[in-house]
């Protein structure tokens, strides 16, 4: 783990975003690093302490870090933030210089913005595109959740997070309502009837492909720590 004054100050300019090509060379003549190589950028929630490993080399600026990639890939020193408890955490896609890590950086606090709170979770934003994507406008995605869920957000809390519930536990079971009956350990009528409340609830139905995709954003929407606040 490399966190000093002189690589915050080679890095910061890099992250920032439009970077001049003679801040790229100055940044990878003072840290050793080439300027096209395979990188990745982590934004967590608070800085922590990551060590080198497996000829992987972290550079942090704060709760930002830039890793030159080992042959292993991105896969590897995602699984070593989280085993050293450094989340939550957003990872970005691997990019292929150090001029495109300020493109980065905005990709793995998109990735950050998805993690729930409390969670310890290191995310990649490529597992989290819809929901990265609802939650990088917080004003849509807030009426988004109004739009479509106004009606259950009146209802008392334990019975909407009934339904909403349900509705989680359908889509995790790939629209099965036996197989969801079966998680919620419910009959499947029960599911069933919760479903088709829901639908009547939000005026959308979950076999009309538009709608349910609608649905399911709000979902995420609604999940998001922003719109439970």
């Amino acid at each position: 783990m490399r966190r000093d004054a002189g690589a915050a100050a080679l890095l910061g300019p890099l992250l920032a975003g439009a970077a001049q090509p003679h801040q790229v060379r100055r940044a990878a003549q003072g840290l050793g690093l080439p300027e096209r190589g395979r990188y990745a950028v982590v934004v967590l929630d608070a800085p922590a302490a990551v060590p080198d490993a497996d000829g992987v080399r972290w550079y942090w600026c704060g709760e930002v870090g830039v890793v030159l990639l080992g042959p292993e890939g991105l896969a590897g020193p995602v699984a070593r933030l989280g085993e050293a408890g450094a989340g939550p955490g957003g990872v970005s896609p691997v990019v292929g210089g150090l001029a495109e890590l300020g493109s980065a950086r905005r990709l793995a606090g998109a990735a950050l913005l998805t993690c729930g709170p409390g969670a310890r979770e290191i995310v990649a934003l490529d597992e989290r595109l819809p929901t990265a994507l609802v939650a990088s406008v917080p004003e849509l995605s807030a009426r988004l959740v109004a739009e479509v869920f106004g009606p259950l957000l009146v209802l008392a809390p334990a019975e909407r997070e009934l339904l909403v519930g349900t509705l989680e536990a359908w889509l995790e079971c790939g629209g099965s309502v036996g197989r969801a009956a079966v998680r919620l350990r419910c009959h499947r009528n029960t599911v069933f009837n919760r479903l088709r409340r829901l639908e009547r609830l939000t005026s959308r139905s979950l076999s009309h492909p538009r709608e349910l995709v609608e649905t399911v954003l709000a979902l995420d929407a609604l999940r998001l720590p922003a719109a439970r606040a």
